[in-house]
This record gives C-alpha cells, structure tokens and sequence, in this order.
C-alpha cells in the first residue's frame, strides 16, 4: 500500500515532486513501511522528498485501487495544509530532481494522468469521485 499527499501552501499552491527514476510530475508519497500507519508514512514521505514537516497530521481525502499494477496496488491520498519547512525545504536529493509548488489550473505539461485527476477533483471538492487511481 502507498500514500500520496496534496501539500498546499499559504498561496494554495500544491507540492509536485520530479523523481529521478520515473518521468513526469508526481503528489509527494510512495510506501507504507510495515507497523507504519498511512498516515505517518504520508508525513514521512513530505518530509523527505520535499523538506516539509507536518504540524498537524495529514487528512485522509480517499483510497484507491491502481489499476495499473504497477507499484502499490492501492494508494492513500492526504491532503496537508498544516505544515513549516526544514533545513532541507525543496532541495534536491538522490531520488528527488525537483519538487516545486504549482497553481492547481497551471500544472506543468508532464504531470502524470493520475495526478492530474486528483488534483482535479481535489479542486472541484469532488473528492472521492472514484475508487480507482
């Protein structure tokens, strides 16, 4: 199982992260450790791949099934609104290129199709509109 999170700042704007083994733009996440909750592991996740520390735990928006079989077969989704950056805020590392905040109606080209349909539901306070990724 995995967790992904929508991290919005002050402006609104939502976290997306640029991996370095996969293409396109991704929410912040990825696996649940074992003993670990989805929570928690959403807040770890953040933290390493975008230098953002919860505050408050994350809100639980949804889970989905991947259909795709790739990866988690079913994914968490968080939204953190409630968080204060660290001495690593946005920087790169080994399995992050970039992470940067977007206006939610100005995504970048590549952000991948599954993203792109969270977020907008997420923008349209659809959420859940499907049991599926």
């Amino acid at each position: 199982m995995g967790a992904r999170v929508i991290v919005l700042n002050e402006k609104g704007q939502v976290l997306l992260v640029r991996h370095s083994y996969l293409k396109g733009w991704y929410l912040p996440g990825g696996g649940i450790d074992p003993g670990e909750t989805a929570g928690d592991a959403a807040a770890r996740e953040v933290l390493e791949e975008g230098g953002i520390r919860a505050t408050k735990a994350p809100e639980l928006l949804g889970l989905f099934l991947n259909r795709r079989g790739i990866g988690r077969d079913h994914v968490a989704l968080y939204v953190l609104r409630d968080w204060e950056p660290t001495d690593v805020y946005l920087l790169p590392n080994r399995e992050i290129l970039e992470a940067l905040f977007f206006d939610l109606g100005q995504l970048p080209e590549d952000v991948t199709d599954a993203t792109r349909a969270r977020l907008d539901d997420f923008s349209k306070g659809k959420l859940p509109t499907s049991s599926y990724w």
